[in-house]
């Protein structure tokens, strides 16, 4: 196992504990919400606007503490998975440029042959028939 290989399963190790012990955290907080909302409706013995106003507050604030570390969450991982992304494009696999085969001359050079006799820079020879070259082979 290389070094890059264990750094990675370190990171992931790493990644693992920090949405565990964050859900663990978030569903703690949501049960002593509860608790206590439980403990006020169970206090107020039976006056029901006062009631409702209570459990509205717990579900107000469960919801927005489950809500905001599942978006926290998904922000953090679409983060690290571009991140990731963007190191892998920068290091792209360089490949050799194709050699043209032996007498067909490379596209844009006049009086090579094989060649359509395009005008440097243009693409195009002028000619209703030619196809302009892709853009990979144009002359800038």
């Amino acid at each position: 196992m290389g070094r890059d290989e264990t750094a990675a399963a370190r990171d992931n190790e790493l990644e693992k504990d920090r949405a565990r012990y964050g859900l663990i955290a978030v569903v703690m907080s949501n049960l002593a919400i509860v608790g206590v909302a439980g403990f006020g409706v169970w206090r107020l013995d039976g006056d029901k606007s006062v009631i409702v106003g209570v459990l509205t507050a717990a579900f107000t604030a469960v919801s927005s503490m489950t809500t905001a570390y599942l978006g926290i969450k998904a922000v953090s991982n679409t983060a690290r998975s571009i991140a990731l992304g963007s190191a892998q494009r920068r290091e792209p696999a360089h490949t050799p440029a194709p050699t043209p085969a032996p007498g067909t001359g490379t596209p844009g050079t006049p009086g090579t042959p094989g060649t359509t006799g395009t005008a440097p820079g243009t693409g195009t020879s002028g000619t209703a028939g030619d196809v302009p070259a892709p853009p990979g082979q144009r002359a800038p």
